[in-house]
């Protein structure tokens, strides 16, 4: 199962950030491939949500749980569909800057991208986790606290 790690340390209390990434509404603001979500059901540990993702160009749809959510600490998210992942944030709190840590552990769905394009869609999905952490970073620091 590939493997994506990105960290970042961000300009904002870790609650602020915290708060944003738990909410799965504001997903599509900062991960580029991230469509939609809809039909968002549940806070916390629980939460469930539909999705739909763009890899190589190609629409995926699926749904997510949240296995796991501490408050200002960690959260885990399962997702099933097209794509099978899961999301782990953990946050660090320093002073006034928070640093995280997103692994993303996939599969990729071969039938749909094909066995020849499996190690250029790597490639672009670590790219891509760092644009989006970047694009997380931007958006909150550009927010007042």
């Amino acid at each position: 199962m590939p493997r994506v790690h990105t960290s970042i340390d961000i300009k904002a209390p870790v609650k602020k950030v915290f708060s944003y990434i738990e909410d799965p509404k504001n997903a599509p603001e900062w991960l580029q491939s991230m469509m939609e979500v809809k039909d968002v059901t549940g806070t916390g540990k629980g939460a469930h949500y539909k999705w739909a993702w763009k890899m190589a160009g190609i629409r995926l749809n699926g749904e997510t749980e949240r296995t796991e959510d501490i408050p200002n600490k960690r959260i885990v998210d399962k997702s099933k569909g097209a794509i099978q992942s899961t999301w782990t944030y953990n946050l660090e709190p320093h002073g006034d800057m928070t640093h995280l840590d997103l692994d993303v552990d996939y599969t990729i769905p071969i039938p749909v991208v094909g066995k020849v394009a499996e190690k250029f869609v790597l490639r672009l999905n670590e790219r891509e986790a760092e644009m989006d952490a970047q694009n997380l970073k931007d958006r909150l620091e550009s927010e007042k606290t």
